[in-house]
């Protein structure tokens, strides 16, 4: 099976409730596939990797503890659920967020008995010093150091029919995630190689496609997906690459370090990725509040994902259940009002 293969058939396969021998030689083949197919011509590849891959999956079923409860993205809940209040400005700031999911919409067309669908809604999360007003007793104070929290552009590109499989993609995404950080080590290991100058472009290209190919951990907190004719050229890319893979055969030495390499990120996830829950106590400003404040507090959750790879991400994310009627109509557009301009 090719790496293509791996990414039509990538969803679901991972589970954070069963650790089984069957889930540690995907997730083993996997890594595999994904790096350098050539890997299997070293001798007892996947006793070697067993370890680390475990390690692996142990560290992600620990982490699911932290994914946040579902929060029900309706434009109807936002005055009564504080998080919404948090998240959004307005009401209909929510529809907008949804309707602008081209996955989200995708997924709708493709089950027409859906009613409804689960999201991971991913944020920027601000903290700034501000100063403002604020009440001590029966007095008002004014040039108060206060903190002020926003969030801002919202993203729902991770969606499923149901919440256990949503939470099963994203550990297939974050499992992906580091195997893309042992693609980029591997690939600056290759730029001091001069002798193998020739595949460095392998390297680049499977990284590409593992970042940009389908939703990805890359763009469920950062960009977008790459254009589907970037991506038929970088999958054009691939295959010759690995006809050429085939052909060339492995020198061991440099197989053992690329291996080497997988298994000690695999070995250290912590390094690169790490999920903390968090609550606010927030006023309806997005202030936060002391202890000492009299202002009703609104106690917020939601979880924060710092990826510590090439580049860097810290995003604020909730899990989100979204009815079909939420959905607004796609925008046409107006060729008379276009005309106009040409």
């Amino acid at each position: 099976m090719g790496i293509l293969d791996w990414f039509k058939n990538r969803p679901g396969q991972y589970d954070p409730d069963r650790v089984s021998g069957e889930l540690i030689q995907w997730a083993v083949e996997k890594a595999i596939t994904l790096v350098n197919p050539r890997l299997k011509l070293l001798p007892n590849y996947h006793k070697l990797l067993t370890p680390a891959v475990e390690t692996t999956i142990e560290f992600l079923r620990a982490q699911s503890s932290a994914l946040p409860v579902v929060h029900s993205l309706s434009s109807k809940n936002w005055s009564s659920d504080p998080a919404l209040r948090a998240f959004f400005v307005a009401p209909t700031d929510i529809p907008a967020v949804l309707g602008s999911s081209d996955n989200l919409r995708t997924l709708f067309a493709k089950f027409p008995e859906l009613d409804e669908a689960y999201v991971v809604l991913g944020m920027a999360y601000n903290k700034q010093r501000v100063f403002g007003i604020a009440l001590h007793g029966d007095m008002v104070q004014r040039d108060v150091a206060q903190t002020s929290v926003n969030f801002s552009d919202h993203r729902a590109r991770i969606c499923s029919r149901d919440e256990q499989h949503l939470r099963r993609v994203v550990g297939v995404e974050v499992f992906e995630y580091l195997v893309s950080q042992a693609l980029t080590e591997i690939g600056e290991e290759r730029v001091e190689r001069q002798e193998l100058q020739g595949n460095r472009s392998l390297i680049r290209a499977r990284l590409k496609l593992l970042q940009q190919h389908g939703p990805g951990l890359g763009s469920m907190f950062g960009e977008a997906p790459a254009a589907h004719s970037e991506q038929a050229r970088l999958e054009a890319e691939l295959l010759e690459n690995e006809r050429q893979l085939e052909a060339i055969g492995g020198n061991e030495s440099v197989l053992e370090t690329e291996l080497d390499c997988l298994k000690s990120v695999l070995d250290n996830p912590q390094r690169y990725l790490h999920f903390e829950p968090t609550r606010l106590r927030l006023s309806t400003m997005n202030v936060v509040l002391d202890e000492s404040s009299i202002d009703r507090p609104l106690d917020v959750d939601f979880s924060v994902i710092e990826l510590n790879g090439i580049p860097p991400v810290r995003r604020a994310f909730v899990l989100g259940r979204v009815a079909r009627a939420e959905i607004p109509p796609p925008q046409k557009i107006n060729f008379a009002d276009a005309a106009r301009y040409l």
